[in-house]
């Protein structure tokens, strides 16, 4: 493993500075999941490029789409802003992409994927998800493998849209049948993926061991069983080995806000919920005693699993002062439920304004956005943590966009149902 590591390092410092070789080595460590192992180089090299941005891309023709739309969706992953002018050497005079643009297929697909990390107002990166949408579509039928695999992939699942580990995996495959291949790279990235896999296969069984012991399933029948699917969201969000304990915390607290939405939205009787919703408030063990026997046991596990992260991240030399923002997210989470039922209940419609002020909270993206950071160590900050329990208007739009996607599609498979 050091070996080969040495090995990709060596080709990643010796690739030429500037260069669209060095790019592309870069983007082909990415996809292949293995990045992680190269940050310092990786960011080194792309700072040099937005340092002379407007100089390099300068040097570029018409005919190097590939290497424009490349740069630019590297630099935006990597949160430099660079401005979509670079494109312009692509419009006709009728403000149109240029016809001949159609007959390259990587310089299609790397704008398609550039266009992914487009912004609000960048009219030109908007019609290019038009533009090359429909002549890759137009052209898949007459592309051979690997290619037309990897075409068909990026439009069925953008870049910026798919779980991390999955594109990886695809990734490998198209990579290993790319007669082009870098051998040692390629050996390296399947070596890591595997030792990943391992690592995050026992994860899920530690989490399920948890699950069966607390004997949550098997006393609240109604609630969804979700702990493996859950696993995956936690695994979409970081995947590196050295954010272990960070996914199995935020996979427990995914648990309980799947069993607290279950209850309030399906089971809980209004009298039930208002007592549930009190005790969430005083965050009190005692305050269990009020409570029905099957919200008592919900109640008393979710305190407990709070209780058992922080003294792991006590044990593990982690500050515990962040515990207490999740807990305040997870008290605005469940007031936010108990609104809605109290609204289903009244047979009330809200008006848009309350429907969106309330959603905020119960999108659960402030919970989990803050549960994330709890055990990544001092990558999260009290100033992070801070910051969003300020509810930063970047992380509010974010909320309102889950919470009307979540309402879509729950709306859709319900209309479904129904006929």
């Amino acid at each position: 493993m050091k070996t080969k590591k040495g090995g990709v390092r060596k080709m990643l410092v010796m690739a030429p500075s500037k260069s669209l070789q060095k790019l592309e080595l870069i983007n082909t460590i990415q996809l292949l999941g293995v990045a992680y192992h190269f940050e310092h180089y990786i960011e080194q090299s792309l700072s040099e490029i937005f340092n002379d941005y407007e100089e390099w891309i300068g040097e570029f023709g018409e005919s190097d789409l590939h290497a424009v739309a490349l740069s630019f969706r590297l630099l935006r992953q990597q949160g430099y802003y660079v401005s979509s002018d670079a494109f312009r050497k692509f419009i006709n005079e009728q403000g149109n992409y240029k016809e001949a643009l159609t007959s390259n297929v990587q310089g299609l697909l790397s704008l398609y994927e550039a266009a992914q990390f487009r912004v609000h107002d960048e009219e030109i990166l908007d019609e290019a998800i038009n533009f090359t949408t429909t002549h890759l579509k137009l052209i898949l039928p007459n592309l051979s493998d690997p290619l037309a695999t990897q075409v068909s992939n990026a439009l069925k699942f953008p870049i910026n849209n798919i779980i991390v580990r999955v594109g990886t995996r695809k990734y490998i495959s198209f990579y290993q049948e790319d007669e082009s291949h870098n051998e040692m790279l390629l050996n390296f990235a399947k070596l890591d993926f595997n030792i990943l896999q391992r690592l995050h296969k026992k994860e899920l069984c530690d989490i399920t061991r948890w699950w069966k012991e607390s004997e949550i399933a098997q006393a609240l029948p109604f609630a969804r069983d979700r702990v493996v699917e859950l696993y995956f969201w936690s695994l979409g969000v970081y995947f590196v080995p050295q954010y272990s304990v960070a996914r199995k915390i935020l996979t427990k607290v995914l648990c309980f806000c799947s069993i607290m939405d279950d209850t309030y939205d399906t089971y809980g009787t209004l009298d039930e919920l208002t007592l549930l919703t009190t005790a969430i408030e005083r965050w009190d063990i005692d305050a269990s005693e009020q409570l029905p026997p099957y919200m008592k046991l919900s109640y008393r596990a979710l305190l407990q699993v709070y209780n058992e992260t922080e003294r792991e991240l006590e044990n593990l030399g982690n500050k515990t002062f962040r515990v207490k923002y999740s807990i305040n997210e997870m008290k605005k989470l469940l007031k936010a439920y108990f609104q809605e039922a109290k609204w289903y209940h009244a047979k009330d419609v809200p008006t848009m304004e309350q429907y969106i002020k309330n959603g905020i909270p119960s999108s659960t993206y402030l919970l989990l956005a803050t549960t994330s950071w709890l055990g990544m160590g001092d990558a999260a900050t009290k100033d992070a943590f801070d910051w969003i329990s300020n509810e930063p208007s970047s992380q509010i739009a974010s909320c309102i966009i889950a919470r009307l996607l979540n309402d879509l599609v729950t709306h859709e498979v319900l209309y479904c149902t129904r006929k």
